[in-house]
C-alpha cells in the first residue's frame, strides 16, 4: 500500500519531469530557430533531452520497487492522460505516428517549396531511407510491445491462480495477524512484478527514442522532439482544464 509520503515522491518526481519538459522545449526551440545550421548545438541539446529522459526512468525504476501499481494508475496525470497510458506512459508506437504525421504536414505545407528546390531540412524531407529505417523500426517496436503486453496479461491473469486467491478464500482467518502479513507478502511480490513491466515499457520508450534519433539528421531530431514535447505538455495542460472544468479537480 501506497503510503502519503510515497505519493509526494511520486508526484514530485512527475511534477519535476513535467517542468523539465517545459524548459528543455524552450531550449529546443531557442537552437531549432537561432542555431538551425549549428550540429554541434543540435546535439548537444539532443544528447541533454536523453539525459533527461534517462535519470527519469531511472527514478521512476527506483520508485516502482514498492509503489509500481501507483504508477500505472497516476493521480498525478489527468483524465485525458490516463486515458491512453501504456504501462506507466505512452505506447512507443505513439513516436512512430508522430513520425509519420510530421512527415506528412510538412511536405504538404512545403511543397511549393519543395518543387522550387528549397530545402528546409525538417521531419518533411524525410529520405527514402530514412521512412525504411522508421518501418523497420515500427515492426520492432510492435513485437517487442506485444511481448510486454502478454507479460502484464499474463500477471494479471496469475492473480486468479496465486496465493492472493487462496488467502482471498480464508475469510475466517481474515483479521489475524498471520494471515494479513501473508497478504502483505503477496502483493509486495505482485508489486515487484509490476515494476518489473514498467522497466521494461519505459526501456522500450527509451529505445524507440534513441533510435529515432539515430535515424534523423540532427536537425530532423530537434524538429521532432519540439512536436513531441509540445503534444506531451498540451495534452496535459488541455487535460487539467477539462479535469477543472467537469470536476474541479486542479
Amino acid at each position: 500500500m501506497t503510503s502519503s509520503s510515497d505519493q509526494v515522491q511520486l508526484i514530485e518526481c512527475y511534477q519535476n519531469w513535467m517542468i523539465e519538459q517545459q524548459q528543455l522545449l524552450q531550449e529546443l526551440l531557442k537552437v531549432h530557430n537561432q542555431k538551425p545550421n549549428d550540429e554541434q548545438e543540435l546535439c548537444c541539446i539532443i544528447e541533454k533531452l536523453v539525459k533527461h529522459f534517462q535519470e527519469y526512468i531511472n527514478r521512476r525504476a527506483q520508485l516502482a520497487l514498492d509503489k509500481a501499481s501507483s504508477i500505472f494508475s497516476p493521480t498525478w496525470c489527468t483524465s485525458i492522460e490516463n486515458s491512453y497510458l501504456w504501462f506507466g506512459g505512452s505506447r512507443p508506437s505513439l513516436l512512430i505516428q508522430l513520425v509519420y504525421s510530421l512527415c506528412g504536414s510538412q511536405l504538404e505545407s512545403q511543397l511549393s517549396g519543395h518543387l522550387q528546390g528549397v530545402r528546409r531540412g525538417n521531419m518533411g524531407e524525410l529520405s527514402a531511407e530514412q521512412l525504411s529505417l522508421v518501418s523497420e523500426l515500427q515492426c520492432s517496436i510492435i513485437r517487442e510491445g506485444d511481448r510486454v503486453s502478454r507479460r502484464m496479461t499474463s500477471l494479471q491473469e496469475n492473480i486468479a491462480d496465486s496465493l492472493l486467491t487462496r488467502l482471498a478464500n480464508n475469510s475466517n482467518e481474515s483479521k489475524t495477524e498471520s494471515h494479513i502479513e501473508q497478504v502483505d507478502q503477496a502483493l509486495d511480490s505482485h508489486s515487484k512484478d509490476l515494476a518489473s513491466v514498467l522497466v521494461d515499457s519505459d526501456k522500450l520508450r527509451m529505445n524507440t527514442l534513441k533510435e529515432l534519433i539515430g535515424i534523423f539528421t540532427p536537425l530532423q531530431a530537434v524538429d521532432f522532439l519540439i512536436a513531441d514535447k509540445k503534444l506531451h505538455l498540451c495534452m496535459h495542460q488541455w487535460g487539467q482544464r477539462r479535469d477543472h472544468r467537469r470536476h474541479g479537480r486542479t
